[in-house]
């Protein structure tokens, strides 16, 4: 009879989940990372806008291209935290940088991660890790609630553990809130902690480990029309520029917010008014 631990040990190994094989990352340049069981997923074609048609955001759009771009030729690159106000088009961003760099020539992949499988990233960088492709981590709308202990998940994976980082990964993530997490949260750790000081600390120093800060702000009213401009521009849709503003705006006010994201809306509609396919 056999030992009852190696028939124990026999039956773990065959619950243990197979390990997970490198995909042949030359089949595309976007991933997508899941999990239960592990895999990573091709993405034939990646939802995005090309770089030109981001208006409003010039100046953090030159720095992200820099820093990219910088990566992509194996030069030192930061990870990247693009924060502020909604639908001002930092995931499209992210997304139309990647682009623009696959255009200059450079073999650059992006893998999507989601927030709540950061828990099983350092499974994902072990896996990047022996590739020689260079590669984009990408986490949207990424924030922390209260006693969501997910964001030391994403420490390690900014920092890299006793490992470190893989030379061959940058992280980049958008998000609404600075520091990740919504201020209330802060003030409470503040006032309730039994040492204020270093519980605020642990959380906030989470978005320092982001070498690149970019802030997106409010569009104005003329940066908005811009941006439909662009649109009408881009897709031939034709107009005349005094019906064009003034529907604009109405549809502005109907929203009541002006943002990358509203004037796309608006464009769409009104293409399909003028039955223009985009």
């Amino acid at each position: 009879m056999s030992d009852p631990y190696e028939r124990i040990a026999a039956a773990l190994e065959r619950m243990a989940p197979a390990p997970l094989e490198a995909p042949d990352f030359s089949s595309a340049d976007a991933f997508v990372w899941h999990v239960s069981p592990d895999r990573l997923d091709p993405v034939a074609n990646v939802n995005r806008v090309d770089i030109s048609l981001l208006l409003g955001v010039d100046r953090v759009r030159d720095i992200l291209l820099e820093n990219t771009r910088q990566f992509a030729r194996g030069l030192p690159a930061n990870n990247a935290l693009l924060w502020g106000a909604r639908g001002m088009g930092k995931s499209s961003l992210v997304k139309a940088a990647h682009a623009a760099v696959l255009k200059d020539g450079f073999a650059l992949k992006i893998v999507e991660v989601q927030r709540e499988d950061l828990p099983s990233v350092g499974r994902l960088l072990n896996l990047l890790r022996a590739s020689d492709a260079r590669f984009l981590l990408f986490c949207d709308d990424l924030s922390f609630s209260h006693d969501d202990q997910h964001y030391k998940s994403l420490k390690a994976v900014l920092d890299g553990g006793i490992e470190g980082r893989p030379e061959n990964v940058r992280f980049y993530a958008t998000s609404n809130r600075r520091h990740l997490m919504p201020r209330d949260m802060i003030e409470n750790e503040r006032s309730s902690a039994i040492n204020p000081s270093e519980a605020v600390e642990e959380k906030v120093s989470l978005s320092d480990r982001f070498g690149l800060w970019l802030g997106f702000h409010p569009c104005s009213q003329d940066e908005y029309l811009a941006m439909i401009d662009g649109y009408c521009d881009a897709y031939g849709v034709s107009v005349a520029p005094d019906r064009l503003r003034a529907e604009a705006i109405e549809w502005q006010a109907t929203r009541g917010s002006r943002s990358g994201r509203v004037a796309w809306q608006f464009f769409v509609d009104l293409a399909g008014r003028e039955g223009v396919v985009i």
